[in-house]
């Protein structure tokens, strides 16, 4: 697995990063790809690549993981076209991982705008048949629109994604991963003070808001890495690849290829074994 994160753009990024990092039991992370952002939390793409770089290192760091031929740059804009890639060590590293003679099937987890992964495709088109993209993008599809951070800031790639063929697990936000909430109480008592992981998740996760009275917060992009570890956590269904309008809605077409889409999350497995994996992390 390769796992695709614009890591500083939120707090979600970082506890599904751990939390892979942690499950060797089901996957095998081979790479970290920086993806682009563009936010309040960034002056455009590149510097929110840039910051997601050094956000890799300083969670990697936490966990006594040494950062070695792991950690990719990926793109510094987004796709100008549906047909010119963005060149990245991100997206060259995904080439040539997929194209490896093993025969094995190499799953990109994606958890932020696609841009790496679709220049990786429009360098290398075979790579199609060797991969399968989990993406945590748009919303459920019966929602009245997709505007949704991670599929709205490259529409190009997005559309790539969608239209390619490629084998894809999508994992919509708005009424999919919203089910996966946690507390800052919760928080407190799973993940603070388990280790110098641990005590910085909880810290991000106190400072993402100043009010925690009555308060949740969905840590979205873990649902993607559950689904690798058990896909009955997050149930999904085969579609037709939906459509990407102009609009940012979904349109549909029954004669296009065929698709997973997530239809829930089930948030008390996905947090049981993330708390009993932290634990057993700082146990050793």
């Amino acid at each position: 697995m390769v796992l695709d994160t614009d890591t500083y753009n939120e707090i979600d990024d970082q506890f599904a990063m751990v939390y892979s990092l942690l499950s060797p039991e089901r996957l095998s992370l081979e790479a970290l790809h920086a993806a682009p952002f563009q936010n309040s939390r960034s002056a455009g793409p590149e510097d929110g690549m840039a910051k997601s770089y050094e956000e890799i290192l300083r969670v990697l760091a936490r966990l006594n993981r040494p950062p070695g031929d792991f950690v990719f740059r990926g793109s510094t804009a987004y796709l100008a076209s549906a047909e010119d890639p963005q060149q990245s060590d991100a997206a060259r590293d995904l080439v040539a991982r997929a194209m490896r003679p093993n025969g094995e099937p190499l799953y990109v987890v994606a958890i932020g705008a696609i841009t790496n992964v679709a220049s990786a495709i429009l360098i290398e088109p075979r790579i199609i048949e060797r991969i399968v993209i989990v993406w945590l993008s748009g919303h459920a599809l019966h929602w009245p629109d997709t505007r949704e951070f991670n599929l709205a800031q490259d529409l190009h790639a997005s559309r790539l994604i969608f239209d390619c063929g490629v084998p894809l697990v999508h994992v919509p936000c708005c009424g999919v991963t919203t089910h996966l909430h946690t507390t800052m109480p919760e928080i407190e008592r799973h993940v603070d003070g388990k280790g110098a992981i641990g005590d910085y998740l909880a810290q991000i996760f106190r400072e993402h808001s100043g009010d925690h009275f009555a308060w949740s917060k969905v840590l979205w992009d873990m649902a993607a890495v559950a689904w690798i570890i058990n896909d009955q956590w997050v149930p999904t269904n085969i579609v037709h690849s939906p459509i990407v309008t102009d609009q940012v809605t979904w349109s549909f077409d029954q004669r296009r290829h065929l698709i997973r889409s997530a239809s829930f999350v089930h948030r008390d497995p996905i947090f049981r074994d993330f708390f009993a994996k932290l634990e057993v992390a700082n146990g050793r």
